[in-house]
C-alpha cells in the first residue's frame, strides 16, 4: 500500500520489493496506491530503462484484454481472450484429433496465445469473478445474492459475465496435455531425419513453459484426487483415465505417470481411510519401486554399483541428471573411450538415468 509521492529510485525500490516472486505460489505482487503515481512510475522506469516505457509498463484495461486492442508501440492488433477461446473451440474441439504436423504447430501457437492472455487476465478481479461464477447455480437466487455480496458485483455484472464463454477446466486440462505432448514430440522426433524431411518451420513457435509451471499442480494434489475419485467411481479403469488426464497436463509430473498408475493398480485403495493415508502409502510404494528399479538398471547395464548409486543419489537430490564432471564416466562398464561403442553406451545409459531421475525425484528414500 502506497500513500506517499514516491519518485525515481525510491519508487523503483518500493515496487521491486513488492514484486519479488516465490515459486508458483507468488508469481507477482499487488501494489495499491492512494496517490496518482502513473506519471512518476513512467518517469522512473524511463530514467532507468528506455523511452518506450509507457507502452510496456502500463497494462491495458480488463475489457481490452478480454476483447482485443491495438498495440500503440507496434501498431499490431492483439486478439482478446474471447476471440482466442472461440477459435480454440471451433478449430480444436477434440485435441486427440491433432495428428498432422501442420495442425500441431497451429494448435501450439494458438494455445500459447491463450496462455499468455489468460496469464495477464489473472491479475484482474473481474476475471476471477468470471471464473468463480462458473461454479454458481444461476437459477438459485440465494446463491446469486451470496455471490454478489462476496464479490461486490451487480445484477448487470452477472448478466455481462454470462455472455462470456470460458474454457471448461476439463478442456483446459486436455489442451495442456496436448500442448505438453507436442512439445515433447518436437524435442524427441525433430532430432532425427524427420527434421530434414519436414517442410514446417517451427522457429516462430515459443512454448510457454513458465506459464504452464506458474499454474502447476503438485503431486500431493494428484494423490488427493485419487482418494476423492475412488470414493465416487470404485472403478480403477475410470479412475486411471481421469488421473492420466491430470498428470499429462502437468509439466513437472508427466514422468511419474507410470509410477502413479502402477500404484493405483497394485494398491487396494478402499483400505486407505483418508487423503493422508493415500499420500503416505504412495511414497512408501514409490520408494520401494525406486530401490528395485535402480538395482535393475545397474544390473541390466552392468554398471559400477557403488558409483552408480552415488551418482543416482546426487542426481535425485538436485532433481536432474548431469553429464558434467567424471561421475557419469565412473559408473559405466569397463570400456576404452576409444572403443566405437563407448559413446553410444554412455548416451544410452545417460538417457535411462535421466528418465529414472525424472520419474523418482521428490519421492525420498534410500537406494
Amino acid at each position: 500500500f502506497v500513500d506517499k509521492n514516491l519518485r525515481y529510485h525510491g519508487l523503483i525500490q518500493a515496487f521491486s520489493r513488492t514484486n519479488r516472486i516465490y515459486d508458483a505460489t507468488k508469481t507477482f505482487g499487488n501494489i495499491v496506491t492512494f496517490r496518482d503515481l502513473e506519471k512518476a512510475t513512467i518517469d522512473a522506469i524511463t530514467l532507468f530503462g528506455d523511452s518506450n516505457t509507457k507502452n510496456v509498463v502500463l497494462e491495458k484495461s480488463y475489457k481490452e484484454y478480454l476483447e482485443g486492442f491495438t498495440d500503440i508501440a507496434t501498431g499490431e492488433a492483439r486478439r482478446g481472450y474471447v476471440e482466442v477461446v472461440k477459435e480454440l473451440n471451433e478449430r480444436f474441439p477434440n485435441p486427440d484429433e491433432i495428428v498432422k504436423e501442420k495442425d500441431k504447430k497451429e494448435f501450439a501457437k494458438l494455445f500459447g496465445e491463450y496462455l499468455r492472455v489468460e496469464n495477464i487476465l489473472q491479475n484482474y478481479d473481474e476475471f476471477n469473478h468470471l471464473k468463480a461464477i462458473q461454479g454458481i447455480d444461476i437459477n438459485n437466487p440465494e446463491a446469486i445474492e451470496e455471490f454478489k455480496k462476496t464479490h461486490f458485483v451487480t445484477d448487470e455484472d452477472i448478466v455481462a459475465m454470462q455472455k462470456i464463454e470460458l474454457l471448461k477446466d476439463r478442456t483446459v486440462q486436455d489442451y495442456r496435455s496436448t500442448y505438453n505432448d507436442i512439445r515433447d514430440w518436437l524435442r524427441r522426433e525433430k532430432k532425427g531425419k524427420e527434421s530434414e524431411e519436414s517442410t514446417i518451420d517451427w522457429d516462430d513457435v515459443v512454448f510457454e513453459v513458465d506459464l504452464l509451471k506458474s499454474q502447476e499442480i503438485n503431486l500431493d494434489y494428484i494423490l488427493e484426487l485419487i482418494f476423492e475419485n475412488n470414493k465416487k467411481t470404485k472403478d480403477k479403469d475410470t479412475l486411471i483415465t481421469e488421473i492420466r488426464r491430470v498428470i499429462r497436463a502437468s509439466v513437472g509430473n508427466r514422468a511419474k505417470e507410470s509410477l502413479v498408475v502402477d500404484f493405483i493398480n497394485e494398491t487396494d485403495l478402499d483400505t486407505l481411510q483418508d487423503k493422508a493415508n493415500v499420500i503416505d502409502s504412495f511414497f512408501a510404494y514409490a520408494q520401494r519401486k525406486q530401490k528395485a528399479e535402480a538395482s535393475e538398471l545397474i544390473t541390466e547395464e552392468n554398471l559400477n554399483e557403488e558409483e552408480a548409486k552415488r551418482y543416482i543419489t546426487a542426481s535425485l537430490k538436485r532433481e536432474y541428471a548431469s553429464e558434467n564432471g567424471t561421475e557419469l564416466n565412473a559408473l559405466l562398464p569397463k570400456m576404452s573411450p576409444l572403443n566405437p561403442q563407448y559413446l553410444t553406451k554412455k548416451q544410452s545409459v545417460f538417457q535411462k538415468l535421466v528418465s529414472f531421475v525424472e520419474k523418482f525425484k521428490g519421492v525420498g528414500g534410500q537406494l
